[in-house]
């Protein structure tokens, strides 16, 4: 099973609240991983007085963030500052790369139909990570708790398709669900338009059995495992799902081949309007490719400082 040894945890610091940092510093804390906690300016150039002045706004949100210790002291983890300079959704990546990091989490603000997440830095950057991206939104459920610090995640939905895409996705479902003790939902759905297409209950119950054979034998001794085949609009009986049963965190395998549910046709109405987070995996990229893919020069930066 994956284990997380790396987060990286983009910030603008504009917002009073940023609901990803919380997250980040709180799953940092759980897994004890290293926290990279990062900006990325668009000055055309960063002056130390603009790299002194950016560490400490960090690490001034960090401390707002992060969770409490016994004696009400915030209670900081492992975290390191990265500043970068260019476009985010170029630099995000990169910097993500060279950390090695095994899990991105970033926030995004919700936008209007005319001015979508296709077009927003969290949505870029999920296209292009080296890693998983968690993705959080304002006016959600969230199931991190931001003055102590405590995750309480009970219930994942799985979106699974058969394909090897889905399986990346899988394996942060049941790192979360074990970790937490949460009940894991998987819910295959099946594209049908108007009532062309309706499975039989047969058909149905062989599905949902594979499904629950997904799951690896050893993890449904201690998993609760909950299999479901739905037909109609991907996007729709996913969301759906997830508001019925109170679901905490949605995983989406994509690579943008392959089933139906990877095209951004379903994927981008997940990220808009769900109720709750969504965790994206795309099949990971080494760094090397990544910054080898990258049509940007070497990004400026300053990391490895003391917090």
């Amino acid at each position: 099973m994956m284990t997380l040894e790396k987060i990286f945890c983009p910030t603008d610091l504009h917002s009073s609240h940023d609901e990803s940092l919380s997250y980040g510093l709180a799953l940092a804390k759980d897994h004890e991983a290293k926290l990279y906690v990062c900006h990325v300016a668009e000055a055309e150039e960063l002056s130390d007085e603009m790299m002194g002045e950016w560490r400490a706004r960090l690490t001034e949100a960090v401390q707002q963030h992060c969770y409490q210790d016994d004696s009400g002291r915030p209670g900081v983890p492992d975290w390191e500052p990265i500043i970068g300079r260019g476009d985010a959704a170029e630099v995000i990546p990169r910097l993500a790369a060279e950390q090695h990091a095994d899990l991105l989490v970033m926030h995004s603000r919700r936008q209007t139909y005319a001015a979508t997440l296709l077009g927003s830095t969290a949505e870029t950057v999920s296209r292009s990570a080296p890693c998983p991206v968690l993705i959080t939104h304002p006016y959600e459920h969230d199931w991190v708790n931001a003055d102590t610090g405590e995750i309480r995640l009970k219930n994942i939905l799985m979106a699974y398709d058969f394909t090897n895409d889905s399986e990346l996705a899988l394996s942060l479902a049941l790192l979360f669900a074990e970790q937490y003790q949460a009940a894991l939902h998987l819910l295959h759905v099946i594209p049908t338009s108007g009532d062309a297409g309706l499975s039989s209950s047969g058909e149905l119950e062989a599905i949902a059995l594979e499904l629950q054979n997904a799951i690896p034998e050893e993890a449904q001794l201690w998993c609760e495992v909950n299999a479901t085949v739905r037909e109609g609009v991907p996007y729709r009986e996913i969301l759906e799902y997830a508001d019925e049963h109170e679901i905490d965190l949605i995983c989406l395998g994509v690579s943008g081949t392959g089933g139906e549910l990877q095209s951004s046709s379903h994927i981008e109405p997940i990220l808009r309007q769900s109720s709750c987070p969504v965790l994206i995996a795309r099949p990971v990229k080494a760094a090397s490719l990544v910054l080898a893919e990258s049509k940007t020069s070497p990004v400026e930066t300053q990391a490895g400082l003391e917090s």
